[in-house]
Formats: structure tokens, C-alpha cells, sequence
């Protein structure tokens, strides 16, 4: 299969990172030492993410990317959340806040989506679910590549019209962009990708433990055209990874990482701290519900560089990042 037109010379994509680590300055390096960065719209308004756009716009000439979170339909029961309420209360007491109020939302979806095909960037991409098709074929008309997130092959079949996909698998990192929230373990991604490759011929990105040339060079023979990497690229300067997320990734504390609901009630794969491990259990399938409901312990936390309460995103493979330019995490993984 040729490389796609979308993709630059080195098959390295740049994962998006909601909540801070994706930058403008980030997104611009990757993409001038010859990668695909992306920016990530989630948790931001149209107006924010617009901004972002144009300042990557002014550091780099390069292709790059914007992904967009679908709206979610989680229904949780009112009891669900008033019980894990309840669980947090001590935790609000703790650090002197009031709990937040668990509410759905779409993201700011229409917004994004009306400011992105007025002026489109050159790859969009969706993770939580496959917008239509004929929002799919807006954007191409537009000249802009649309990929879609997948974690299963089912999940793989409705995207047919993307012009690529981006296959997640279980060692990823943050938040998994499954269609669903039924499930709090997922696939492996060498799994998933034996199984989708041979099921259509659109490009896939391989995502989940990319960490090193080895890492990128097998899921490259699985069939991929590219890798991606989220992780690897959260110690670099130009990210936007908090104070107490860099330190994080090298305490010695901290051995292993989980999927949780716990921060957000959407399985995440994080470092395993306390907060994980008590609240784990408890949490309900509900976002962006538990979302709104933790995220002024987690903002009073990160203030107070408080590592056991916050939410540290990793992937499986977080041990072997270092602390170094976005360029030399891209020349290192594409050293093949």
C-alpha cells in the first residue's frame, strides 16, 4: 500500500492530548522535524481551538491536525452519581473544595465542526465515536483527510468512509476513544491490527506503547503506515504537561499503570496512584459526567503538586520516554 498523501516523510503522528499537553509549540516541532502533530479540541470552546490553529499556523507551514471529540451517551442513573458523590466527599473535605456538578454535553461539538469547515486545517480526526459520512465527505470536498479512532474491528467497519484510521490499542495512554463506554479493558494493539489489516485497505496508524524504533518498527510490519505516540512526547519542553505530571512519570512510586473511570467515567489508562486505586471501584460509566464531577479536585491537586490525587495519563511504555526536543523524540523513534 503507498503512503498516503496526508502523512509526511516520517511515519510518526504526534497523538493528541487533551487538556494541556498538546501545543501549538508542540504540534509545530513534530511537524518540522518531518512528523504529524495534532492539536486536541477536546475540553476546549471553538474560540480557544481556533486560536490554537492560527498560532500553529504562524510557527509551522507544515500539514498537521485538529481532533475533535464526538458527543458521548452515557444515561447514567441519578443514584449512580449521587453514590460516587458520596465516595468523593472525603476527598473534597481533604483539599478544601466543593465537588463539581455532574453534567453531560457535547463538547462544544457543532461549534468546533461549523469553525473547522469554514477554514480546515489539513487532517481532522475523531475519537469517541464516527461522525456521517457526508460530514466525512465535507471535509474531503474541502481537501481535508478525516481519520477516525478505532479500538475494535467492529468500531473499524462503520468508519469505511474515512480516509484513515487510527487504531488504539489497550497500552495506550489517556483516554480510550471507544465508541461505547461498555467496556473498561480493551484490545492489544498487535491484536487489532492482525485482525483489521486484513479487513480494508484504508491507511492505519498504529497507537499504544510507542516508545522506541523496535516499537514503531513492528507495528510498521503488522501493516501500518505510521505510528503514533502520545506519551513519548510528554517530557518534551514544548508540551503542555503540568509540573506535577512531569514528575510523576519519573517517581520511583510509581510502578505500573491502569485503566480506570475513576477521573473522568471513561476508561483512561493513567499511573496507578492512590486516588486510582481507592476510587477505581466506584466509579461509574458516566462521562463527561464524573468528568465535571472531579475536576475541581483534580485542579485544586495539580496546584498543590499533589501526585496521589490528580489524573496521570501514560501509556504501558512510559518508563522508556525521556526528557528531551520533540525533534529528537521524532528522530529517535523513526531511527528504523
Amino acid at each position: 500500500m503507498s503512503e498516503p498523501s496526508w502523512l509526511p516523510g516520517r511515519p510518526i503522528v504526534q497523538a493528541p492530548m487533551a487538556g494541556g499537553p498538546s501545543t501549538p509549540e508542540l504540534v509545530a516541532a513534530v511537524c518540522g522535524s518531518g512528523g504529524l502533530g495534532f492539536l486536541a479540541a477536546g475540553y476546549k470552546s471553538a474560540a480557544d481551538m481556533r486560536a490554537e490553529i492560527d498560532r500553529t499556523r504562524a510557527l509551522t507551514g507544515e500539514p498537521f491536525g485538529v481532533n475533535v471529540f464526538m458527543p458521548t451517551a452515557d444515561t447514567p442513573e441519578p443514584g449512580e452519581l449521587d453514590r460516587y458523590r458520596r465516595d468523593l466527599a472525603g476527598e473534597a473535605r481533604r483539599l478544601g473544595v466543593a465537588l463539581g456538578t455532574p453534567h453531560g454535553g457535547d463538547d462544544g461539538f457543532d461549534a468546533k465542526i461549523e469553525d473547522l469547515l469554514a477554514a480546515p486545517p489539513p487532517v481532522v480526526s475523531f475519537t469517541f465515536g464516527c461522525p456521517d459520512d457526508s460530514l466525512i465527505r465535507a471535509f474531503q470536498r474541502r481537501g481535508t483527510a478525516v481519520l477516525v479512532t478505532v479500538t475494535t474491528v467492529e468500531e473499524a467497519r462503520s468508519a469505511a468512509a474515512a480516509d484513515g484510521l487510527c487504531v488504539q490499542g489497550a497500552e495506550a495512554g489517556g483516554h480510550r476513544g471507544s465508541f461505547t463506554n461498555d467496556e473498561l479493558e480493551g484490545v492489544g494493539l498487535h491484536r487489532l491490527l492482525s485482525d483489521l489489516r486484513p479487513r480494508t485497505r484504508q491507511p492505519l496508524i498504529a497507537a499504544g506503547g510507542i516508545a522506541s524504533p523496535v516499537d514503531l518498527g513492528d507495528v510498521l510490519a503488522l501493516g501500518a503506515v505510521a505510528g503514533m505516540a502520545g506519551t513519548a512526547f510528554l517530557r518534551c519542553p514544548e508540551s503542555g504537561t503540568s509540573a506535577v505530571h512531569r514528575a510523576a512519570l519519573t517517581d520511583p512510586r510509581l510502578t505500573r499503570t491502569a485503566m480506570t473511570r475513576a477521573f473522568t467515567g471513561r476508561p483512561a489508562r493513567g499511573l496507578v496512584n492512590r486516588f486510582l486505586t481507592e476510587h477505581s471501584a466506584q466509579a461509574p460509566a458516566a462521562y463527561p459526567h464524573v468528568h465535571h464531577l472531579t475536576a475541581p479536585l483534580r485542579k485544586e491537586a495539580a496546584a498543590r503538586g499533589d501526585v496521589d490525587t490528580v489524573h496521570l495519563w501514560a501509556g504501558q511504555s512510559w518508563r522508556h520516554i525521556r526528557q528531551a526536543p520533540a525533534a529528537d523524540i521524532v528522530a529517535d523513534l523513526t531511527r528504523l
